[in-house]
């Protein structure tokens, strides 16, 4: 498979055939999880390390599970308590990172960019688990797989709403990267506080109305109002959030019959979406969305191992 790439740091560096080869493997690996026995040896011999400066149960466990499946010696470092506390630097980190000798780095961190930096400066493979309010890019892959995989194979020309706090959204800007790289018509919802100016430039559809951005849709992808990165004045109440963008019965009718309910979790429910909808096994894919995480992590630590195993093979020989 060619995936011509030395890292995942986000979508924009993707084109539709990395996205299509990437999704591609993912499916390979969704058989392999289903079975009794779920482990692959793509990455035996290979050291894993997950360095997350932001707490994030589900991402974390989902990478620390694909490593171990694929084979590589996974390690978990506690960032909340690390160096970082006593005032190393990001830079440091990484000279510390490279003497440890890792192939892949998993990175969560809360500002825009510090995975970029990281990736200069460490001779190893490394994984964007989410940086500041750029890019999620392991969580578009693993939607446009639940996407594919509920429509029959199908990733292109699908209406498709992202509702909700798209301002403080990562999730936000890589799915709308990645689903505008396939040709799907994309509408943003909610309320003009949470729709910042910017991504009108990615030729998006912009509603502050959930009954008119939801009509005829194929896709509904719910987003997590998120209040840590709110400093107060986004929206009156959590309970009128609700009244208007939160995801119902009577909503979601507009819609197409057959559309499907997203969301990346973690779900406040009551306040972006009912908890019956979340559950409505007809509609809502958001547990399959869980189950394809692992599988797209998996595929893009193998593709990104094979590149790194060829530029040692090549330095080797050159030297």
């Amino acid at each position: 498979m060619s995936f011509a790439h030395a890292h995942l740091l986000g979508i924009e560096q993707l084109n539709p055939f990395d996205i299509t080869t990437l999704l591609d493997l993912a499916e390979v690996y969704v058989d392999l999880n289903r079975r009794d026995i779920k482990h692959s040896d793509a990455l035996t011999g290979l050291t894993q390390i997950n360095m997350f400066f932001e707490n994030s149960t589900r991402t974390q466990a989902s990478f620390e599970l694909a490593g171990k499946r694929l084979g590589a010696d996974v390690m978990n470092m506690a960032m909340q308590a690390s160096s970082i506390k006593k005032g190393e630097t990001l830079i440091d980190t990484a000279m510390t990172l490279n003497a440890m000798h890792p192939d892949l780095l998993v990175v969560r961190h809360p500002h825009s960019g510090a995975v970029d930096l990281l990736a200069q400066k460490v001779n190893c493979a490394v994984l964007n688990a989410g940086d500041g309010k750029h890019e999620h890019p392991t969580q578009a892959l693993l939607d446009a797989l639940t996407i594919r995989r509920a429509k029959g194979g199908r990733l292109q020309r699908l209406n498709i709403a992202i509702c909700g706090d798209i301002a403080h959204s990562r999730v936000a800007r890589s799915n709308i990267l990645l689903l505008g790289k396939m040709e799907n018509r994309i509408r943003l919802i909610g309320p003009p506080t949470l729709l910042p100016a910017p991504f009108k430039e990615f030729g998006v559809e912009v509603y502050d109305d959930m009954r008119d951005g939801l009509k005829d849709v194929d896709v509904v992808m719910m987003l997590r109002l998120q209040k840590e990165r709110m400093d107060g004045g986004f929206i009156p109440s959590e309970r009128e959030y609700y009244h208007r963008y939160g995801l119902d019965a009577e909503k979601l009718a507009y819609a197409k019959p057959d559309a499907i309910v997203m969301h990346p979790g973690p779900m406040n429910r009551g306040v972006e979406i009912d908890g019956e909808i979340a559950d409505d096994i007809n509609r809502s894919v958001i547990q399959e969305q869980v189950e394809m995480g692992v599988a797209v992590r998996m595929a893009a630590m193998d593709l990104l191992a094979r590149n790194l195993r060829a530029r040692r093979t090549d330095a080797g020989v050159m030297a």
